[in-house]
């Protein structure tokens, strides 16, 4: 584009300003074609290597959740009962969440802190633990907890690690985009006092970004209790393993099922509804109204 001076004609400018708006529909017509074309071509692809056809198996897409739900209504009255017996595992769920969430927290704050540029410790190893983040961030929690369960054995420890070590690193990338805002006056005056680089951070940068660290971590907690249900899949414990169980014996255990699909619901709605509450007084400083 040339340069627009005073003396430039205004046609030419909106000319030139047509001419940009143009090229860039173009660009965006094109990418959004490879797009489709890819998705369309993945989707083909996945099909003809499935067991079964998508198309062909369609029409039964909600023969389970009907089976599920007419068999829990056939045993309606039995459904208190299996709250009550595994209310005990969604509090192991939800606390397997909880310390996984702190541990991942402790770890991404250290981690955003000596990957921040003004705050680092060791700015030449700013690389080093960014791209620790990202392996962090990478990994799934399943393959960690895979193998984990491998070398453990079952139960809710290999998915407190698995959840915590994916934790840290999408903590730590949030975390460090939030210190990026911090003012470093505080920082340098604690420097010029003679403060270590802890007492800086924690008395300097700390107490700044707290309310959005506290925020993230909320919000990263309830994406924990539904990777704590899932893993359960895998024997990491939880009411995601008793889930598993009631669905593995099919007919006849659906009830069980139900039980716990309410349960997980239910827990995921009022944690949310909490989280959201809190996160908001953090952030804003005034009263959220729970709507249910």
């Amino acid at each position: 584009m040339a340069d627009i001076t005073d003396h430039t004609p205004i046609s030419e400018v909106r000319d030139s300003y047509m001419e940009l708006t143009r090229r860039k529909r173009l660009y965006t017509a094109i990418m959004l074609t490879i797009f489709v074309a890819l998705m369309v071509s993945g989707f083909m692809l996945a099909d003809d290597r499935n067991a079964g056809g998508f198309w062909s198996g369609l029409h039964r897409l909600f023969d389970f959740p009907a089976e599920v739900l007419g068999e829990a209504s056939e045993k309606l009255t039995e459904l208190p009962g299996h709250f009550v017996k595994f209310f005990p595992s969604l509090i192991e769920t939800i606390n397997i969440a909880g310390a996984s969430t702190l541990i991942g927290a402790l770890f991404a704050i250290v981690l955003s802190l000596l990957s921040t540029r003004g705050l680092a410790r060791w700015p030449r190893l700013i690389p080093v633990f960014r791209r620790t983040m990202d392996i962090t961030r990478a990994m799934p929690e399943i393959v960690i907890a895979l193998v984990l369960i491998f070398i453990l054995g079952g139960g809710p420890v290999p998915a407190m690690i698995a959840i915590a070590f994916h934790t840290s690193g999408a903590l730590g990338k949030l975390f460090s985009e939030v210190n990026e805002n911090a003012s470093l006056k505080p920082v340098e005056g604690l420097q010029s006092v003679g403060a270590g680089w802890v007492q800086r951070m924690t008395l300097g940068v700390i107490p700044q970004v707290s309310p959005n660290y506290l925020s993230y971590a909320l919000l990263r907690f309830e994406i924990n209790i539904r990777a704590s249900a899932i893993l359960g899949f895998v024997g990491a414990g939880g009411i995601g393993y008793d889930l598993k169980n009631a669905m593995s014996w099919g007919k006849g255990q659906y009830d069980e099922a139900a039980a716990i699909f309410i349960l997980l619901f239910g827990a995921i709605v009022v944690v949310d509804q909490l989280s959201s509450v809190l996160r908001h007084r953090l952030t804003h400083g005034a009263k959220l109204e729970v709507v249910l």
